[in-house]
């Protein structure tokens, strides 16, 4: 097996970009078994006008395009912020390997808060999950974007 290698500040820059655009700054990337990025987005509900369009659900959509398959066998997802119960249904129906995600998600989140949608007996897969990779980071986009919707 080949070394690991974080793509972390590829979600990052795309939870950034989705911040410039006025979407809650969350990003994803998708690596394939051999580490190459295969798709990459941010948010978009409030461009596309669509409550599915969080940056897990494009980035899965863009990856199984690329591999002309519905399902994504021994690749890699990461996320900055924990997916929510909608995007962690996603991830194990795409069979996603692992997933690595940033700040946790005590509102919203479902996989480590909330439903535990991996944890359930229903959940045919579960992705190996890493947290906290990126966090403080994640965090911080977060925080300054709804700090700044505030005031």
């Amino acid at each position: 097996m080949g070394r690991f290698t974080s793509h972390m500040a590829a979600a990052l820059a795309e939870a950034r970009a989705a911040g410039e655009r006025g979407e809650v700054p969350v990003g994803a990337v998708v690596a394939a078994p051999d580490g190459r990025i295969v798709a990459a987005a941010g948010n978009r509900t409030r461009e596309l006008g669509d409550p599915t369009a969080h940056a897990e659900v494009l980035a899965l959509r863009a990856a199984c395009a690329a591999a002309g398959s519905e399902r994504l066998p021994g690749h890699d997802l990461y996320v900055t912020l924990e997916p929510c119960p909608m995007c962690a249904a996603a991830i194990s129906f795409a069979r996603i390997a692992r997933l690595y995600y940033g700040a946790e998600d005590p509102k919203s989140g479902g996989v480590a808060h909330g439903a535990r949608v991996f944890a359930h007996r229903q959940c045919h897969h579960a992705p190996e999950v890493y947290d906290g990779i990126g966090a403080a980071e994640a965090a911080a986009l977060l925080t300054e974007f709804f700090r700044d919707r505030r005031d």
